[in-house]
Formats: C-alpha cells, sequence, structure tokens
C-alpha cells in the first residue's frame, strides 16, 4: 500500500526549518515545529515575568518563527490561518509528538555531531513507520544514516529543499544504499503532488547536483572575469537572459540568496573533493573572503556585489579596491539585439558567437560548464536531466547544460572547444563516435536521452498529467493557429489551449480574436478550451494586464472612440468564454493581474497554482478595471449568499471590493486571492506548477462529461448612493490628510459609481451589461486626464506607479 503523509514533523526552526514548515502547512498537513530550549533567559523574558520552566520561554524559538513568518513580506504560509495548523514545542519537553507522525524532517544546524544526537533521541519516540529525512545541503548522508538501526535506515534519506521553499520548485531526494526504493518512490511522489515539487534524484555526494554545478560554475565564472579583465555590471549584462538566466543575472542573484550561503558552499566543497575540481571550482576569489569577513553578504545586509546609493541607483564593488564604484555598464548593442530572441538556446547561440570580450567571456563560461557537467555524470547523479532538472528549478535557467549544449549544437561546440585547447570528456567523444548528435532527441512521442553508462539513448521517464508546450509545438498538426503573441494549440481530446506570449503575457487584440476562435472551433470540433501558458523564471506570469502602451498612444491621439471599441471588445470576450456552450478553465500563476485577473475570472474554473499574485492595480496608472473585473467581483461576493435570500446590508460586500481596487490589493497567494474574491468556491488551487496545464485539461473533460450547460446571467444587487456618500466621506478626510491626492479622489469617486451601480437605487438589481458599460465609460473618461496620462508614461517608463 502507498502510505499517506498527513502529519509532519520539522525539527528546527530556523529559515530554513520555518521555510518548510510554512509550505507543509500552506499543503494542508498537520506540522509540528519543534527546536531547542534556549541556553538562558533574556532581558525581555525577565521582563515578561517568565522563568526557565514557563512554556512560553521553553518554546520561544519555535514561537518566534511563526511569528516572524506571520510578519514577513514574502511568507512560507499561503495564508495566515495555515499557521494554525502548527503544533510548536521542544526537543526536552515534547518529543512524544513525533509519535503520530508520517515524516519526520531534520532541520538542525550544520554539524553531524549534534545531528547525530538528534537522531538518537528520535530512535525513542520514533513509530517505526515514519520516513525521516534530513536536509543537510552538505553532510554525507551515510554518515548520519551510520549511528541508525537497519530499520531505521531503510526510511531514511536526504531532502534537499531549496530556499525560499515556498517559491523555490526543486527538492532533491538523496538516499542510501539502505533506503527503501518504496520509501524513495511514495515520498517523490508526495512531494510532486502534494507539495508541488520538482524531484531530482541525486548522490550521496558533496552538495548533491545543483549546488554542485551551480555554484561551482559561478566561482569559475567570478575568476574569468577578474583574468579578461571585465567588471561585474558587465558580466550581469551577459549572465542573464542572453545566457538563457534570470534577469537577476548571477550577482544580483548572490546578493539575493546571500553571499555567505555562496561561501559556505564553496568551503565545504572544497574540502570534500578531489584537489583538481576544488582548485578550479571552489577557490574562491580573495575579495569575496574580505567581504564576507566585512559582513557585505547581500541584500540582507545592506550590500554585497551591489550597492544601492541615492535615488535608487545601483552600484558594483571593485574587487581590487573593495569600493563601489562600478556604475552601470554602457549597453552592448549585440547583446541588445539578442534580447529580442525568444528561444533561449538561439539567444545563447548568438551571444557566444559576440566578438570581443564578452563574447568570450560567454563563450568560455558555457564551454567550461558543458564541459563540468558532464565530467560529473554519473558521479552525481546517474542521468543527465538530473543535472538539467536541478539546474532550471533549482537555479531558475531556461535551459539545463545538456539541453542548452543540444540548442547550440554539440558537434559543433565540441570542435570548437578543442580548437580551444579545452579538454573534453571522452564519454563526449564517444557519443559523437557513436553518430549520437544530441543529448535528447525525440522518437515518435517518447523523448530519449543518452545515457554515458550504457552508452546508448534511454527512455526519460514521463510523469503523468504533465503537459509540456514547448514539446507540443513540435509537431506542426498540434498548432491550430499562430500569431504574435499567443498561440492556439490542439492538447488532445478535443480540448485546445490559447497560450500568451508576449512580454509578461500582456494582452492585446489577437489574444482576444485568438480566445474567442479557441471557443468557436471547440464548440465545432472539440469540447473545450484551456487558457494558460507555462512559467519561465519564478514567479512567471500568467498575464500582467492589458497593454497600456497601446492604450497611452489612443489617449494621446485622442482616439476615444477606438479606447472604447478595444475595451468593448475585451469585455465582450470575457463574457463570450463565461457563457460559452463549452467549458473554459483557466490555468493563472505567477502575475495575474488588471486585465489578466479578469481573464481567469471570465473562464467557467480557475486551476490555479498556489503562487499566484492576483489583483487589480489598474488605479496604479490612472484607470479602473474595465473587462468585466468590478462586475465579477460583485458576483463572486453575493455568490457567498443563497440565491433566495435578499441582501439586505451590502456594505460589507461591496467596501472589501472597493478597498481592493482603490488601493491596488494583490493577493500573495491563491489561497489569499480566494480570500479577497477573485477565486470562487469551485475553482481548485494545485501546488505542482508543472501539472497546471494537465490539471486544466483534465477538469475541462470532466465538466464535458457531467455535462456541462453555460451558467445563467442573474441580476446583481448594488448599493446605488449609499456607497457614494460613504467614499465621499472617507475621501475627504483622505485628500486633507494628504493620504490621497486629487486624483487619487477622482479615481475614487469613479470607481465607487461603477460598483455602486450608477444611477440604481439602493440595493437594487441591475443587469451585468449595465456595470461593463459603466466600466467602460469610466476607463475612457479617465483616459481623457492628463493626470492618468502621466501615470500610464510613467509606468512604461520606470516600471513604477506614480502619484500626482
Amino acid at each position: 500500500m502507498k502510505r499517506e503523509i498527513k502529519k509532519v514533523a520539522v525539527l528546527g526552526s530556523g529559515v530554513m526549518g520555518m521555510g518548510i514548515a510554512g509550505h507543509m502547512a500552506g499543503a494542508g498537513l498537520d506540522v509540528v515545529l519543534l527546536d531547542i530550549v534556549p541556553p538562558e533567559l533574556g532581558n525581555d523574558d525577565k521582563k515578561k515575568g517568565l522563568t526557565k520552566d514557563s512554556p512560553a520561554f521553553r518554546n520561544k524559538f519555535p514561537q518566534t518563527a511563526v511569528r516572524k513568518a506571520l510578519k514577513a513580506r514574502q511568507s512560507p504560509f499561503m495564508e495566515k490561518a495555515d499557521a494554525d495548523r502548527i503544533q510548536i514545542g521542544n526537543f526536552d519537553d515534547n518529543l512524544d509528538m513525533l509519535k503520530d507522525c508520517d515524516w519526520i524532517i531534520e532541520v538542525v544546524v550544520e554539524n553531524l555531531k549534534i545531528k547525530n544526537n538528534l537522531f538518537k533521541k528520535i530512535k525513542k519516540v520514533w513509530n517505526g513507520t515514519a520516513i525521516i529525512s534530513s536536509n543537510t545541503s552538505g553532510i554525507p548522508i551515510k554518515d548520519m544514516a551510520a549511528a541508525m538501526t537497519p530499520k531505521m535506515k531503510k526510511n531514511f534519506l536526504g531532502t534537499h529543499f531549496f530556499n525560499p521553499v515556498r517559491f523555490m520548485h526543486l527538492l532533491e531526494l538523496i538516499p542510501t544504499k539502505e533506503t527503501s526504493r518504496d520509501v524513495v518512490a511514495d515520498l517523490a511522489e508526495f512531494c510532486s503532488d502534494t507539495l508541488g515539487k520538482g524531484i531530482v534524484y541525486a548522490k550521496d555526494t558533496p552538495n548533491f547536483v545543483a549546488n554542485r554545478i551551480g555554484v561551482g560554475g559561478m566561482i569559475r565564472a567570478i575568476k574569468l572575469m577578474l583574468e579578461l579583465g571585465l567588471n561585474i555590471q558587465e558580466i550581469d549584462q551577459v549572465m542573464g537572459p542572453p545566457m538563457g538566466r534570470p534577469k537577476s543575472a548571477m550577482f544580483r542573484t548572490a546578493d539575493l540568496v546571500g553571499i555567505d550561503t555562496l561561501v559556505h558552499i564553496a568551503h565545504n566543497t572544497y574540502d570534500m573533493v578531489k584537489q583538481k575540481e576544488a582548485e578550479a571550482y571552489f577557490t574562491l576569489p580573495d575579495f569575496i573572503e574580505k567581504m564576507v569577513e566585512k559582513g557585505w553578504l547581500g541584500n540582507k545586509a545592506g550590500q554585497g556585489f551591489y550597492k544601492r546609493e541615492e535615488k535608487k541607483k545601483f552600484v558594483a564593488i571593485d574587487p581590487e579596491t573593495l569600493d563601489y564604484t562600478v556604475g552601470k555598464a554602457p549597453k552592448n548593442q549585440a547583446l541588445g539585439m539578442v534580447a529580442f530572441e525568444q528561444d533561449p538556446g538561439k539567444r545563447i547561440k548568438k551571444t557566444i558567437e559576440i566578438e570581443g570580450k564578452l563574447g568570450e567571456f560567454a563563450w568560455k563560461v558555457f564551454a567550461d560548464g558543458c564541459i563540468y557537467a558532464a565530467e560529473r555524470v554519473p558521479e552525481i547523479a546517474n542521468r543527465i536531466i538530473e543535472v538539467d532538472r536541478a539546474m532550471r528549478w533549482g537555479f531558475n535557467l531556461d535551459l539545463g547544460p545538456f539541453e542548452a549544449w543540444d540548442a547550440v549544437g554539440v558537434k559543433e561546440t565540441v570542435a570548437r572547444m578543442e580548437k580551444d585547447g579545452m579538454k573534453v570528456p571522452k564519454k563526449i567523444k564517444d557519443m559523437i563516435a557513436a553518430k549520437a548528435k544530441s543529448f535528447y532527441k525525440k522518437k515518435g512521442k517518447k523523448l530519449l536521452m543518452w545515457d554515458f553508462s550504457k552508452k546508448k539513448y534511454v527512455d526519460v521517464d514521463v510523469e503523468p498529467d504533465i503537459i509540456v508546450l514547448t514539446d507540443l509545438k513540435t509537431d506542426k498538426n498540434r498548432i491550430v493557429e499562430h500569431r504574435n503573441t499567443a498561440t492556439t494549440l490542439d492538447i488532445g481530446d478535443g480540448v485546445f489551449l490559447v497560450e500568451f506570449h508576449s512580454p509578461m503575457n500582456s494582452l492585446d487584440q489577437d489574444m482576444w480574436e485568438m480566445m474567442r476562435n479557441a471557443v468557436d472551433r471547440a464548440c465545432a470540433e472539440g469540447i473545450g478550451v484551456v487558457i494558460g501558458n507555462q512559467m519561465a523564471g519564478m514567479p512567471g506570469a500568467f498575464s500582467a494586464g492589458a497593454n497600456i502602451s497601446v492604450v497611452l498612444q489612443g489617449a494621446k491621439e485622442k482616439q476615444w472612440d477606438m479606447i472604447r471599441d478595444a475595451v468593448r471588445y475585451f469585455q465582450e470576450t470575457n463574457q463570450y468564454m463565461t457563457y460559452s456552450p463549452v467549458p473554459v478553465v483557466s490555468a493563472p500563476y505567477g502575475l495575474a493581474l488588471g486585465g489578466g485577473a479578469e481573464v481567469a475570472m471570465g473562464s467557467n474554473m480557475m486551476v490555479a497554482h498556489h503562487d499566484l499574485f492576483m489583483g487589480m492595480v489598474e488605479v496604479g496608472v490612472g484607470l479602473v478595471p474595465a473587462g468585466g473585473g468590478c462586475m465579477n467581483l460583485l458576483k463572486h461576493f453575493q455568490n457567498f449568499v443563497p440565491k433566495e435570500v435578499r441582501i439586505l446590508d451590502l456594505q460589507p460586500f461591496a467596501t472589501p471590493i472597493f478597498e481592493m481596487i482603490a488601493m491596488a490589493k494583490v493577493g500573495s497567494s491563491a489561497a489569499d486571492a480566494r480570500n479577497m474574491g477573485f477565486l470562487r468556491p469551485w475553482d481548485k488551487i494545485i501546488f505542482n506548477s508543472r501539472k497546471l496545464i494537465g490539471q486544466a485539461k483534465k477538469e475541462v473533460l470532466a465538466m464535458h462529461a457531467a455535462g456541462f450547460k453555460p451558467p445563467k446571467k442573474e441580476k446583481i444587487q448594488v448599493m446605488g448612493s449609499q456607497l457614494r456618500g460613504m467614499v465621499n466621506a472617507i475621501l475627504m478626510n483622505m485628500t486633507v490628510g494628504g493620504y490621497a491626492s486629487e486624483h487619487d479622489a477622482l479615481i475614487a469617486r469613479k470607481l465607487a459609481n461603477i460598483l455602486g451601480g450608477g444611477e440604481a437605487p439602493e440595493n437594487g438589481l441591475v443587469d451585468e451589461d449595465y456595470i461593463l458599460e459603466l466600466e467602460r465609460e469610466t476607463f475612457v473618461e479617465l483616459c481623457h486626464e492628463e493626470k492618468t496620462q502621466a501615470r500610464l508614461e510613467h509606468m512604461l517608463l520606470t516600471g513604477r506607479p506614480l502619484r500626482n
């Protein structure tokens, strides 16, 4: 029988332990969070009247961790109520809590003696079936298993989560020789389905897969930067999107993670690998060691490789002087052209072919990284796909090293490597000699990968319910319709998918037409539609909203009818999906803002990723939601009330909607978005982003099988002048107190007019189309305002809202 995991114990409440506990609670599990008893009473404890026997003192560490997590800007919790699922305690008094746990995760300090002492305590209360794991990133798993009983060894393995746990997809599983295969399989399935993690199977080698390759490659690149006489700002121009990496590039990412973390991994790995590898990949340049001594650890210390000066201007450190004097690097024209290439493989290929030092740097980093990754397989993992997945999911790369090597061309790059005097591993030469042209290839519907040990292609394991859109698009028969910003795909079983692919998936006319066409096609020859795309990087964007540059251009040219018609078409498109004869399911994730949220709300059902940042943010550019957002939020809130009951007091429903839109509030998770009214009770939340499209398709199939019928239009009850009067009273105080500008007040009054139902009487009933008309006309009216145009322009130029 497959084991069930319902209750988890996390031992250690530091940043990592609290992150794991919060994520588990958010996934609906009961969590026990334990830590050591504080060694002594502090002054604050004494002031509170605590003694060494007080539970509040003895459980201080986990209690403080939970409290901080609730206040954190990037909370490990999906919603505050998740904290209620956590029981706190300490190792001395509360180990009995572990007896009914299904999984016990050790996350204490990286010290083998301390860990093994804790495992001895666990042994006394272990129920004999619970999985036991260590979240170590550097201590060999076998050294911890050595002190365990044979039965415990079968249930023990390493589980290396990446920080922040809630947002990082990667989870490395590191079994020992004694770990039961069933334990590994059950845990992998649970962590994938319930926790939403991407599983990589690593061997018990120093720093496992992602950190071994990622940190080693980073250190190598820094050394190469120094050799070529380049600076940090120049390198980050290359080591971002041009090389298939996140926009934070290399040094900004290091500042975000913490330079002390980088140094810890380097020192730890240096001591455990062969001397040649240690010298090449894990010997840090002196300037980084000095930065750590000075406490310049990155964002958490206020300075690291970068430092923010006045007017939010960033300067970078000069490795020679340790002064922050390196200003923004001049734009490289060739790199600028690369940025327009959407395909990450083609971007990398073009970047490594650029002339000059930046191109030389890019080529050497790429070639060295490929060689290093090849040398480490099968030492750190049996299969190349583990390395590729680890680098994509752990370091947010567009392509793993072997995938990137394929994209650039294996045979061609090997020839260039040898020409440049690089030592190409024998296993790569053997592969080429066997007439294998790439590390991966398609054979029919199967994906195959090269196996260095077997010296042949083997099947890639395909997870159920995973639909990879880039793979589908290699079959031209799957592409139903294609435009610059959207593509309609046949994803099988009569289901069609509309994929957005504009910058930040901002919406335009082509997308709206594609959504309508997909519904028409499904009505004629299918059963339903999915609106979705797949994320690149973290958090990605389902859609960041409408293309405001088009709105600004129309406003500047006083094309009011054009703006009105475009808004009407967008509204009608969302309504077309809502009342379609076939089910339409949206799959929002990451940023679903403004128009993006309205598209998702226009579907019959949402299958949302748990990391969903959803909100109506139009007031930030001087506008109001006008794609049905106001109307749908009113409907969603009233859905909580039985249809037979006429609402006597609308204020508890209308006021939160007004506040959310007027303050441009954004939900910090899908659970938060549900609490705010964006998601409806029947909408689903899943944790595995890779299964989002597959699950959305399953919902379409289920709705069709259940005999889907489109919803009926219903009248919406509104507050009328009561809402306008309430808002006017609030705005008077806010404008006098300087908390709102006159333009803020203007937008707020117009928003209150929409939500109040215009000229409708108090508690009156209005048609959906009437609210949509109010949205549309208000949107056009605000476009006339010079201050709105200034806000639109400022957002396009700076990416930040303007208060005017």
